[in-house]
């Protein structure tokens, strides 16, 4: 991948005379200010490569801190699995693996003796033999978050509580939300957003720099693609070092780009009208029961009847164990949850909760008191769309294939780190020495590229750079804050030059 100090491709090592304005400035693809040459280049294809440098440039400079952000809390979810069986050891695992559970009716009664607070919101059976059950309290003082007791499934003895997100632990939780949003809510968002939606632009715009440079300047060869060029010295060696390990990172960034986008807040609801004009989501589990009224607000379809946690109504234990029983028959094995009615009118739901690949999301609703499966919904029947979202998400947070799964993002996020060290590294290299030109930052690429664009590019590139910046919001914004600055810059580098 090429540099985020890439050189003018016309003068590789001309000094530096550029200003701190224009040091600062953005992406630039027009500079209304700074009036054209009366000779320069005519517009030709290499008007496209000057501008890749430019964008390249100018993207790697201002995005790189959150990519590096991005990837550093990125590796340190990566190992949450590891981290949490590390500090929460005692509540997660058994002392001795048993030759058979105990029913869920013992277990659930052991955690409600001690642990009485809430109502009983949902059961989740242990993933191997060595994992306790967890039996997951709704306490209205904890507001969105449960109480999730673990009970040894062998003794009924209970292993300790945790207050859980959606089933992480707080560690899972606290690293989950510094990803994220480096705890600071919806406007934290915004950073993990703007990563997101610019690495994929600062890959392919440094792939097509790095193999065309590569033609031009280097062997024609895969080596001289792939692998660091030793031969070369300072700026150029950094260069290689950069350029080489982004193209064999290029897939693995790009996934988590486009992976990242998919649950993101401004992209992510852009992919959800998209998945609704593909008819693309995954199927809904009717759990009405057959012949009941749902209550007045209510329709089927998905979690009809179905509360929240917190708005179960009081469920017997031992329907746990009539439900789990049903839905073991009809098929679902490995770890499940198994979810009581909101009221009368509400089946009971069992669903897979297996992210491991050969993944297992069936989920079925049943009837407790007839012990019959009245709907279900089947992995197999998810739409194409609605699959790639999900294992995309689970690839994405390091659980799709296990260990493997976690090696690779980490070698990911610390060949990003690399790349984003190396990037501000050559920035910092190409600064000019010259006793009479001496900057701390190096040159930043030619302004005024636009004018060098063949026709069709701008007749076409323009409608499309719109339909990307609505696409994907924060893309378009910040491009557009880009071109803002530059144009200021050219201002005031014209009534400096006047």
């Amino acid at each position: 991948m090429s540099s985020i100090a890439e050189e003018s491709p016309h003068n590789d090592r001309e000094p530096s005379d550029a200003s701190p304005a224009e040091a600062a400035t953005a992406v630039a693809v027009a500079d209304p200010a700074t009036p054209a040459p009366e000779r320069g280049p005519g517009r030709s294809w290499q008007g496209v490569r000057a501008l890749l440098v430019r964008l390249h440039f100018y993207a790697g400079v201002f995005v790189a801190p959150f990519l590096l952000v991005a990837a550093l809390t990125g590796l340190a979810y990566t190992f949450t699995p590891q981290l949490d069986q590390l500090v929460y050891g005692d509540q997660l695992r058994v002392e001795q693996v048993g030759d058979k559970p105990r029913p869920l009716t013992e277990q659930i009664a052991a955690a409600r003796a001690a642990h009485p607070e809430g109502s009983l919101a949902s059961v989740i059976t242990p993933p191997g033999p060595e994992d306790t059950t967890r039996v997951v309290l709704s306490v209205p003082e904890l507001g969105e978050k449960q109480r999730t007791v673990f009970v040894d499934p062998y003794t009924a003895e209970v292993r300790g509580e945790l207050t859980t997100s959606w089933g992480s632990t707080p560690l899972t939780t606290w690293l989950d939300d510094l990803h994220r949003n480096l705890h600071l809510g919806e406007t934290g968002r915004l950073y993990s957003e703007v990563a997101a939606s610019w690495l994929w632009v600062i890959v392919a715009g440094g792939l097509v720099l790095w193999l065309g440079r590569s033609r031009g300047q280097r062997a024609k060869s895969a080596r001289g693609v792939l692998l660091p060029d030793r031969s070369a010295r300072g700026v150029r060696r950094t260069r290689s070092w950069h350029a080489a390990t982004g193209v064999w990172l290029a897939l693995g960034l790009l996934f988590l780009s486009a992976t990242g986008l998919t649950w993101s807040h401004y992209a992510g609801e852009r992919f959800g009208q998209l998945l609704d004009a593909a008819k693309g989501h995954a199927p809904e589990l009717d759990t009405t029961l057959p012949g009941a009224e749902p209550p007045a607000g209510e329709e089927g379809g998905e979690h009809a009847g179905h509360g929240a946690a917190g708005e179960s109504a009081a469920a017997d234990p031992a329907d746990f164990d009539a439900a789990l029983a049903v839905a073991r028959d009809a098929g679902l094995g490995g770890r499940v949850e198994v979810t009581p009615p909101a009221d009368s009118s509400g089946a009971w739901v069992v669903a897979q909760k297996d992210n491991v690949w050969p993944v297992h999301y069936d989920q079925v609703a049943v009837d407790s008191e007839k012990a019959e499966v009245t709907s279900h919904s089947r992995w197999a029947d998810y739409p194409l769309l609605a699959k790639l979202s999900k294992l995309g998400v689970q690839g994405h947070m390091g659980v799709l294939f296990g260990i493997v799964n976690q090696i690779v993002l980490a070698v990911v996020a610390l060949g990003l780190t690399a790349m984003s060290i190396w990037g501000y590294g050559m920035w910092w290299q190409r600064r000019p020495t010259r006793d009479d030109r001496s900057a701390v930052l190096g040159k930043a690429p030619a302004r005024g590229v636009w004018r060098r664009l063949p026709l069709p590019v701008l007749i076409l590139g323009i409608p499309a750079v719109a339909a990307l910046g609505w696409a994907l919001p924060v893309l378009g914004v910040t491009l557009a804050g880009f071109l803002v600055l530059d144009v200021v810059a050219g201002l005031v580098r014209r009534a400096r030059t006047a």
